[in-house]
């Protein structure tokens, strides 16, 4: 446990050093950065030092844009390796199964909204969602548009990197008391969005099977 503490630190670390460099790449910064985004997106790097860097580098508004770029090419090309590459492996292991396919039915048909409150909580990994998501049947577009769901946790992440305004104090937990109103204001917003996809997707799921199941199938679970 330690060891990965250590690790997730000094990665922290290189993290942090790389954005001090592309602060320092002057016309070509923002290219540099939303390359930065993709990399760590597709690489299962958690992005939240680069997020709150935005903020110090580049400022609310401009980091928040950068940032919901680079998060949203990132996460289609994730969601585009998992779909092309593990796809049929996974299709083939849960055919058999109606309840995995109605499941499955069920996001395509409601994906679009469903993505959307997935990517509101932080509870569902930014980076394994992108993979498992190309697994399912939503579209390429349903999953671009419900995607955008990231835009409320990035802005506020973004601001709260502007409130350090320092790239060495990215961390630390140096933010003042307006840091700390802006986590709590995150992690209400996280609960909030927490609750509400676990409702909306165990409702539908319940209506897809209900309907999809054989008689056979639900006889037998009462």
């Amino acid at each position: 446990m330690a060891a990965d503490l250590s690790l997730i630190g000094s990665l922290q670390q290189q993290l942090v050093q790389v954005l001090a460099w592309i602060d320092g790449l002057g016309a070509i910064a923002p290219l540099a950065f939303i390359l930065l985004y993709i990399v760590i997106t597709i690489a299962f790097v958690p992005a939240s030092v680069v997020t709150l860097g935005a903020g110090v580098v580049f400022g609310i508004v401009k980091g928040s844009i950068l940032v919901l770029v680079g998060a949203m090419l990132g996460a289609t090309a994730a969601f585009l390796v998992g779909r092309y590459v593990a796809r049929s492996w996974v299709a083939g292991r849960i055919a058999s199964s109606p309840r995995f396919q109605a499941i499955d039915d069920a996001i395509a048909k409601d994906g679009r909204k469903i993505i959307f409150l997935l990517r509101l909580s932080p509870v569902f990994p930014f980076n394994l969602l992108n993979y498992s998501l190309g697994l399912s049947q939503i579209s390429l577009k349903d999953y671009v548009i419900g995607s955008v769901g990231i835009l409320p946790g990035t802005v506020m992440y973004v601001y709260l990197g502007s409130l350090v305004g320092n790239l060495a104090t990215l961390g630390t937990g140096d933010g003042g008391p307006q840091t700390a109103t802006v986590q709590w204001i995150i992690r209400l917003v996280g609960l909030v969005a927490t609750v509400a996809v676990t409702l909306y997707v165990t409702r539908i799921a319940r209506q897809a099977l209900s309907g999809a199941l054989p008689k056979e199938v639900t006889t037998s679970k009462k």
